[in-house]
C-alpha cells in the first residue's frame, strides 16, 4: 500500500532536490522529480537513474519523489520560487499549466536529432500531446500512455457466476449482486476524495455515449441530460454498494480496501495500478475490464493521458537534462518502465506485451468503433477547476446536499468560460 509522506519531510526533500550544478567530484548534478511517487514506482525510477549514471558517469542524478496529489502545487511553487527540477515526469493532465508558465523547453528538435526517438511515436500519441498547447509544439518526450481500467476480483465473480460486464447495465447489476455488507463486502469503491473527477467523468461519459467535451459553439457538454442521468446512477452507488468512508477515498485508501482489506469487488482506476494489485492479490484473484459500453452500444472512453519527461527552462544543465529525458524514452528503458508500471509504452520499438490488461486496453483503443472524448487538458484552469472547485462539490453530490444537475450545470459553466477565454487568447 502506498504510504503518506509527512509534509515536513517532503518539503525538505523537495528543497534538497531543487536546482542543478557541479558537485565536489566534478560531476554535473541534475535533479529528477517523479510526480506520481509511491513505494511501487520509486524503485523503478531509481533503477532507471542508476542505469543512466552507468552510461553517463559524468552526470549525477538526484531523485525526488512527489506524491501525485501534491505535484501540481509543488511544481507551481518551485516555478514561482526559482527552485524547479531539471527534469520531471509530466503528464498531459498538467502539461497545459506548465507550458502557460513557460516552464518547459520544447523537445521537437531533440526528438528529430535522436535516431532512438525520431519516428518512434505514433501520430495519435503525439497529437494528444501537441493538442494540449496552442502552438503545436511538443513539450514532453513521451514515455507511456494509459487507459481507464476496472480492476475486479476474479474469484468473487466466478463464485457468483458473473462475467466481466460489457455494458453499464451489466456493471450496475454485478456491483449490486456482489454487495454483502454483513460480510463486509461491497460491490464497488467510489473515489470521493482527491483525484475523483476524472474517474467520475469516465463513468458519466461512458454511460451517456456523448463523444465531445465541447459542442461546436464551445459549450461544455457536461450538463447534457444524459450525463446528468449517468452521474445520478454513479452517485447512487455511494453507501448502497460502497463503504460510507468512500467519501474521503483517494488512491491510497481505495487500494487499501481492494488489495489489503479485500472488501471490494470492483475498483476503478487505470492500468498504472497493475503492480499494486498483482503484488497483493496475484493474477488468480484479480483482472481488469475496460470501460463498459453505453446501453445504446456506444463505446466511449476519455482521452488517454500521455506521460513523458519534460526539461525545465530554468535548469542550468539542459544538455544533461535532455540526455536523461531521452534515455528514459528510448526503447530499452521505456520498455522497462512501462513493463514495471503496467502501462502502454510510447516508443513503438518496444516489443508488444502479452499482459492481459494491456491486451484488453489496446483492443478497445484500437477498435475503430471506440469514441474518444478529448479531455480539455489544454485549459490552464482545468486542474484548478477539477481539484479545487469540483472535488468538494462532488462530495456534496454523494452526500445528497447538491443535485447532480446543479453540480454539472455549474461545472459546465466554468469550463465553457475557460474554453471561451482560451479561444480568445489563442485566436
Amino acid at each position: 500500500m502506498r504510504r503518506r509522506v509527512p509534509a515536513m519531510l517532503l518539503a525538505a526533500a523537495v528543497l534538497a532536490g531543487c536546482g542543478s550544478g557541479t558537485g565536489s567530484g566534478g560531476k554535473t548534478e541534475i535533479t529528477f522529480w517523479d510526480t506520481n511517487a509511491g513505494p511501487a514506482r520509486t524503485p523503478i525510477w531509481q533503477n532507471a537513474i542508476a542505469e543512466f549514471e552507468k552510461a553517463n558517469p559524468a552526470i549525477k542524478v538526484t531523485y525526488v519523489g512527489v506524491p501525485i496529489a501534491q505535484a501540481a502545487q509543488k511544481l507551481d511553487t518551485a516555478i514561482a520560487g526559482g527552485g524547479v527540477p531539471d527534469v520531471a515526469d509530466v503528464a498531459t493532465s498538467g502539461l497545459g499549466n506548465l507550458v502557460a508558465q513557460k516552464a518547459l523547453e520544447p523537445v521537437d528538435a531533440r526528438i528529430a536529432k535522436n535516431p532512438a526517438l525520431n519516428g518512434k511515436f505514433n501520430d495519435a500519441l503525439l497529437t494528444t500531446v501537441k493538442n494540449v498547447v496552442p502552438n503545436g509544439k511538443t513539450y514532453i518526450i513521451p514515455t507511456s500512455t494509459n487507459a481507464g481500467a476496472f480492476w475486479y476480483r476474479k474469484d468473487w465473480f466466478a463464485a457468483a457466476g458473473l462475467a466481466p460486464p460489457k455494458t453499464w447495465s451489466e456493471f450496475f447489476s454485478a456491483v449490486d449482486k456482489l454487495t454483502k455488507p454483513k460480510e463486509n463486502r461491497f460491490g464497488f469503491t467510489i473515489r470521493g476524495g482527491a483525484g475523483s473527477i476524472a474517474q467520475m467523468l469516465e463513468v458519466v461519459y461512458g454511460q451517456s455515449g456523448i463523444t465531445e467535451f465541447f459542442d461546436a459553439s464551445g459549450k461544455a457538454t457536461l450538463n447534457d441530460p444524459r450525463n446528468v442521468t449517468g452521474l445520478e446512477k454513479y452517485a447512487g452507488l455511494y453507501k448502497k454498494n460502497t463503504p460510507e468512508a468512500d467519501l474521503q477515498n483517494d488512491y491510497v485508501k481505495m487500494v487499501a480496501q481492494f488489495d489489503t482489506a479485500g472488501s471490494i469487488a470492483v475498483m476503478q482506476h487505470n492500468l498504472g495500478s497493475y503492480q499494486d494489485h498483482m503484488k497483493a492479490l496475484g493474477p488468480e484473484k484479480v483482472a481488469s475490464f475496460s470501460v463498459p459500453k453505453s446501453d445504446s452500444g456506444v463505446q466511449t472512453v476519455l482521452s488517454n493521458p500521455v506521460s513523458g519527461v519534460g526539461v525545465f527552462s530554468a535548469g542550468e544543465n539542459k544538455d544533461s537534462a535532455f540526455k536523461l529525458a531521452e534515455f528514459f524514452a528510448a526503447k530499452e528503458m521505456d520498455g522497462y518502465i512501462a513493463d514495471k508500471t503496467g502501462v502502454i509504452p510510447a516508443n513503438t520499438d518496444v516489443q508488444g506485451t502479452r499482459a492481459a490488461h494491456i491486451v484488453e486496453a489496446r483492443r478497445v483503443l484500437n477498435d475503430p468503433a471506440t469514441k474518444v472524448v478529448q479531455m480539455p487538458y489544454h485549459l490552464p484552469e482545468f486542474n484548478e477547476i477539477t481539484k479545487t472547485w469540483a472535488e468538494p462539490q462532488f462530495q456534496k453530490v454523494l452526500l445528497g446536499q447538491l443535485s447532480a444537475k446543479d453540480f454539472l450545470d455549474q461545472f459546465a459553466a466554468r469550463l465553457t468560460e475557460a474554453q471561451a477565454a482560451y479561444k480568445k487568447r489563442n485566436g
